[in-house]
């Protein structure tokens, strides 16, 4: 099935203006696709549409990423930590995207709705203030840590919302990592998960691409603004958090047309 929209302008700034911020979210701990599917599902995409779009942007936005790090030694020997979890997560983010193109619409609207109020909790309850010590030899090839990452590549092939805090808590709460060593790892890993992912959704040619180069370019350059000036600023995170959390509500209410239950 080809879906045809036209979008206005001011949608397509709307979208440039969502990967912004949802390129600065990701950057700095994760749920940026909460505010990148709910504006492409706005926007009049179908649920599988928007999860496949939703890939073009995330790929701009994690090669920016990735590039913007600041080129240290201890950036070097954190990127070659990440080496052994490559192939699980490679296998896992591709089978997660099949799954998902075999998931009917309907279906997959509403899993993305669960996965927003699970997020709207995790939010609540603040998960990313965590101030876990850190070991002196994080875990970094053990087979837990593997199976951890398969099955977060399978998650990530299949909605991508949300991966960040799920890595930051493994890398951090199980591999014992600090979180700004975890949060480096994870900006390494979040390309690792979306390459394979892209390709079963470009070869299913579910991808609206106005769409997802309007999130793209808007999310190269939160990615980049978020690496070079946000990635340990507090306050930022702050900010972000308060309105991720408002995004998420208004993003339920609409999934579940819970507005239109309210208001008749």
């Amino acid at each position: 099935m080809k879906v045809e929209i036209e979008l206005d302008y001011w949608e397509y700034l709307w979208l440039v203006l969502g990967g912004l911020a949802a390129g600065i979210i990701n950057t700095l701990a994760g749920n940026g696709s909460a505010i990148t599917l709910s504006l492409l599902m706005w926007m009049g995409l179908p649920a599988g549409w928007a999860n496949a779009t939703n890939r073009i942007g995330v790929v701009f936005q994690t090669i920016t990423a990735v590039v913007s790090l600041p080129k240290t030694e201890r950036n070097r020997s954190l990127r070659r930590s990440a080496y052994p979890l490559f192939i699980p997560s490679i296998i896992g983010a591709a089978l997660g995207a099949w799954l998902a193109d075999e998931t009917p619409d309907t279906w997959l609207r509403y899993v993305i709705g669960v996965v927003m109020i699970f997020l709207l909790f995790t939010l609540l309850f603040k998960p990313s203030r965590w101030k876990a010590e850190p070991a002196q030899q994080p875990q970094t090839s053990s087979l837990g840590l593997h199976l951890y990452f398969f099955a977060i590549g399978l998650y990530a092939g299949y909605i991508q919302m949300g991966i960040g805090i799920m890595m930051l808590a493994v890398l951090v709460l199980y591999a014992r990592y600090g979180l700004v060593e975890a949060n480096i790892i994870k900006l390494i890993m979040a390309l690792v998960f979306i390459v394979p992912a892209f390709f079963v959704f470009l070869a299913a040619g579910k991808m609206h691409w106005p769409s997802g180069i309007a999130l793209g370019a808007g999310q190269m350059a939160g990615a980049w603004i978020g690496t070079r000036y946000f990635l340990t600023h507090p306050l930022a995170a702050l900010i972000i958090r308060y309105v991720l959390t408002a995004v998420l509500i208004v993003a339920i209410l609409r999934i579940f047309n819970v507005t239109s239950l309210i208001f008749g």
